[in-house]
């Protein structure tokens, strides 16, 4: 019982409140990523966007009639990604990366989703427009 108020010392007035906002801090990207995803609908459509160096170099619609296919990707001499995908979701299924993370990171099927492999610089994401409106949300207020 002595040491636990030898510890007791320590603390100071102010350290629980810390504490407790850190720890209410920590949800914070929960709630912005809930508040992203709960925008989607029926109509919109989930698609994966397979990027080498920040550029584009796939964009496949992920519905259930979509195929299961496997792609093979050489981002530069020496190396190889294989992506898979199976109707509503994808993967990195293969490739020669020292680590396997993208590969080890599985299937991926919700908008927000990433597959990463950084030896490779070979992005996956999964993105979901909104067929139903096609409007711009960018409006320019002229001065």
């Amino acid at each position: 019982m002595k040491k636990f108020k030898d510890h007791l010392e320590l603390v100071r007035p102010f350290d629980g409140i810390i504490i407790i906002l850190l720890l209410l801090g920590s949800f914070i990207p929960l709630v912005i990523f809930g508040q992203s995803t709960k925008n989607l609908d029926e109509n919109s459509s989930i698609y994966a966007v397979v990027s080498i160096d920040g550029e584009p170099v796939k964009e496949i619609e992920l519905t259930e009639n979509t195929p299961q296919e496997s792609f093979t990707f050489y981002p530069a001499e020496g190396q190889y990604n294989i992506v898979e995908v199976d109707g509503t979701k994808i993967r990195n299924k293969e490739d020669n990366s020292p680590d396997q993370i993208a590969v080890k990171t599985g299937w991926i099927s919700k908008p927000g989703e990433t597959a990463i492999c950084l030896p490779h610089k070979l992005i996956i994401e999964i993105k979901a427009k909104d067929d139903s409106n096609e409007t711009d949300d960018d409006v320019i207020i002229p001065l």
